[in-house]
C-alpha cells in the first residue's frame, strides 16, 4: 500500500510523527532495498538506516500533485542513498599495492605502445613486466573506473552499460560496487576478454589475436560471461 498524502504533507510541514510513522509503514521496502546491498562490508542495520534516511529525503522532495506513487519515487532515493555511502566512503576499497600495480601496467602499456605502434599482447606486457597474465587483468579490473562501463568497444561502439542495462534494473548499471563484484567472480580468462573488450574497448577479432584464440571463442565467452553479469546484477 502506498504512503497516504496527508502524512507525506504533514511530514513536509515538520511533523515529526508523521515522518516516524511513514518509516514504519514503510520499514519492509526500506528492508527489501537495503538486502541488495548485503555483503558490502557494511551491518545490515546500518544499510537500513542509510535507506531510511533516503526515505525521508523521498518525503522532502515529493510532490503529491504529480499522481505519481510515492513509492516509485522513493525506491531510487532509498537506493541511491546507500550506493552513495558504498561508493563515497568506500565499503569495498582497493589495496594500494594493487593500485600501484595498475599504475605501473598502464605506464608499461603505454611505453610499450609507443615502441611497437599499436596495443601490446598480453604475452607481450606479462614478459616486459614479469607479471601473469591473471594478475595484469585482475589489477586492471580492480582499479577501472566507472566511466568504463560507458567506454565504446572497439569498432561495435556498444558499451558495457548497454549490453547489462535493462528496464528492470532501476537506475542502469551505474551501481559501480556491484559491477566490481561481479567481475570478481569471474574466471581469468572470463576477465580478460571483459577487460580488453569493455575497458580497453578492443573488437572481438583483436581480442582473439592477443589471446590466442579465434574470434568465435571469444563471441562464446563474451556471451556467456555477459549473461552471468546480468544474472549477478
Amino acid at each position: 500500500m502506498d504512503a497516504k498524502p496527508q502524512l507525506i504533507e504533514r511530514a513536509q510541514q515538520g511533523d515529526k510523527s508523521a515522518a516516524e510513522q511513514l518509516v514504519l509503514e514503510n520499514a519492509g521496502l526500506i528492508w527489501s532495498i537495503a538486502r541488495r546491498y548485503f555483503g558490502r562490508g557494511v551491518e545490515a542495520d546500518d544499510l537500513y538506516q542509510l535507506g531510511a534516511l533516503g526515505f525521508l529525503k523521498a518525503i522532502a522532495g515529493f510532490d503529491t500533485r504529480y499522481g505519481t506513487q510515492f513509492s516509485t519515487y522513493a525506491v531510487p532515493k532509498i537506493a541511491g542513498e546507500i550506493r552513495r555511502f558504498l561508493r563515497d566512503d568506500g565499503a569495498v576499497k582497493v589495496s594500494r599495492s594493487v593500485k600501484e600495480r595498475a599504475g605501473m601496467i598502464k605506464k608499461e602499456r603505454q611505453r610499450l605502445m609507443g615502441e611497437l605502434g599499436r596495443e601490446p599482447t598480453l604475452s607481450e606486457l606479462s614478459d616486459a613486466l614479469g607479471i601473469p597474465p591473471e594478475e595484469i587483468a585482475s589489477a586492471e579490473m580492480a582499479t577501472g573506473s566507472a566511466e568504463s562501463i560507458q567506454r565504446q568497444t572497439g569498432e561495435e561502439g556498444i558499451t558495457l552499460e548497454d549490453v547489462l542495462a535493462g528496464p528492470e534494473m532501476e537506475e542502469g548499471i551505474l551501481e559501480r560496487m556491484a559491477l566490481k563484484q561481479a567481475l570478481s567472480n569471474l574466471s581469468e580468462r572470463e576477465q580478460m576478454v571483459i577487460s580488453l573488450r569493455y575497458f580497453h574497448g578492443l573488437t572481438q577479432q583483436k581480442v582473439a589475436s592477443m589471446i590466442g584464440v579465434s574470434q568465435v571463442q571469444v563471441s562464446r565467452i563474451e556471451k556467456k560471461t555477459l549473461e552471468r553479469l546480468r544474472a549477478f546484477l
